[in-house]
């Protein structure tokens, strides 16, 4: 269900399939060392989202070796809580964020459904602001048959490189990949981004094979506006998927 960074959820446990089908891709070149984020997965956005700040890109959570807190099987669902605080970070990424503060993230995987909630709390005696993403990469057979419904009035068809915020979203979004219907409910983020690089932009990352962009879409549940938690406080957002028939 994870892999060892821990700052993932990648598709080893067939997150959210039936019958052997995968729910979420993994580029076949991307880093597994800890060095890079891994393209793919649902990784972890925190304590800012993309250049929205003075960290760096997307934050250090993606980056960084969680702990495994807790795993288990219960009532046909697999579970785990992963943890992250500051005494975590490498020394470069600790200089660079001076606040104390801890992170979990809830991980409940049944057989046509996956839960994500972070938690997010402020563990020192001074407030901080943080936003906060999951990244999340879904797998398709083709991106032009995906069509994504809630995000906007009008259903969104992907033809092009597409990296578009929708802000203040509802908490249900429809997304049709071509083959099925998956339904996305999401609490406390307030926002939603749906990214594909195109042919263009992939064909420049080195984690991603030229073609692979056809197979794949972001639909990212976000809090985009940095939110300040005073010492103490804590946030919790959470990420549903339901799989139903085509």
């Amino acid at each position: 269900m994870m892999v060892g960074s821990g700052d993932n959820v990648t598709p080893v446990a067939n997150a959210g399939g039936t019958a052997g089908q995968e729910r979420l891709f993994v580029s076949s070149l991307s880093a597994r060392d800890g060095a890079r984020a891994i393209r793919g997965g649902v990784p972890v956005i925190f304590p800012q989202f993309a250049e929205r700040g003075d960290g760096m890109r997307h934050g250090f959570a993606r980056v960084s070796t969680w702990r495994v807190a807790d795993s288990s099987e219960q009532d046909g669902a697999a579970c785990a809580t992963l943890v992250l605080s500051r005494e975590d970070l490498a020394p470069q990424l600790a200089s660079a964020w001076p606040h104390p503060f801890e992170l979990k993230l809830h991980v409940t995987i049944r057989a046509r459904a996956l839960t994500l909630a972070l938690e997010v709390r402020n563990t020192g005696t001074a407030a901080f602001p943080f936003a906060a993403a999951l990244h999340t990469y879904y797998l398709v057979e083709d991106v032009e048959a995906v069509r994504i419904d809630g995000v906007q009035a009008e259903t969104v068809a992907i033809t092009d490189k597409l990296d578009q915020i929708f802000e203040r979203v509802g908490d249900t979004i429809g997304f049709d990949t071509g083959a099925d219907k998956l339904t996305l409910r999401q609490s406390g983020f307030t926002d939603a981004v749906v990214w594909n690089p195109g042919a263009v932009d992939s064909a420049a990352l080195a984690d991603m094979e030229d073609e692979e962009y056809r197979r794949f879409v972001c639909i990212e549940p976000a809090l985009l506006a940095p939110q300040t938690l005073e010492p103490g406080g804590s946030w919790r957002g959470e990420h549903h998927v339901q799989v139903s028939a085509a």
